[in-house]
């Protein structure tokens, strides 16, 4: 996985990228993740990246010419690229979404804008990808674009060591996760279920798969219309109906 991020804010970028798993990954040679900075790419002594929106208005626009000036160099060096511009505009990012960029051989170049945008003629000269990750705004792209950046990269091969663990998340599947325990047994009067200490092992799956029934059942039921269920998932659910519990 390979990916730039067009940013004029590259320090805020690379704190993120920098640390904990993708941090590890990407010093690993794993995944390969850079901030570029667009005041590199602007005009004048100053340096000058955003101006005032024609029409007026509040806020300031990001200029067109930085962009195609960073998009057109990193089309020089690799041809091969995916441009993707965050936006509220844009198509959905789901795990399905996550699971396309982990998987994808080409560069991908994420356009943030900040503020109030990016001036309308680097979607139309430029002709990006849109995607958003969610019905709100952000003060810049930035931020959507480390969250693309990290559901993506967690999903390349070694990134997480043990490859069960993204199969067995949120989402995958189309599943809300199941409960998570750890030491002490006993905290404050809460207990471990006694059934994760007991070592049945198909007991303890059988369980699992029922709690993430149960919670995406109960809390993201939309998620259930295009989860892939068995018989037995069915079943489980169809008790959840009658009965009103896990």
């Amino acid at each position: 996985m390979k990916c730039d991020i067009l940013t004029l804010f590259p320090d805020m970028v690379e704190a993120v990228v920098a640390a904990s798993i993708v941090g590890r990954a990407r010093e690993k040679g794993l995944v390969e993740i850079r901030a570029v900075n667009l005041r590199e790419y602007a005009e004048g002594r100053h340096k000058v990246a955003d101006d005032y929106p024609y029409g007026g208005g509040a806020g300031m626009v990001l200029k067109p010419e930085p962009v195609f000036r960073a998009v057109d160099e990193l089309r020089a060096r690799d041809g091969n690229l995916r441009l993707v511009m965050m936006s509220p505009q844009g198509r959905l990012f789901t795990q399905a979404v996550a699971e396309e960029f982990a998987a994808d051989t080409r560069r991908v170049v994420f356009v943030c804008g900040h503020y109030e945008g990016i001036d309308e003629r680097v979607r139309q000269g430029l002709a990006p990808e849109e995607l958003s990750v969610g019905d709100y705004i952000l003060t810049g792209g930035e931020l959507a674009a480390l969250i693309v950046v990290d559901a993506a990269a967690r999903l390349v091969p070694g990134v997480l060591g043990d490859e069960q663990s993204a199969q067995a998340e949120s989402f995958a599947g189309s599943l809300l996760d199941y409960p998570q325990y750890t030491r002490p047994p006993v905290f404050r009067g809460l207990e471990v279920p006694e059934i994760l200490r007991s070592g049945d092992h198909q007991a303890i799956r059988a369980w699992r798969r029922a709690q993430s029934l149960w919670n995406t059942y109960s809390k993201r039921p939309d998620l259930l219309e295009r989860a892939e269920l068995t018989p037995e998932d069915r079943q489980v659910l169809n008790e959840f109906s009658r009965e009103g519990g896990a």
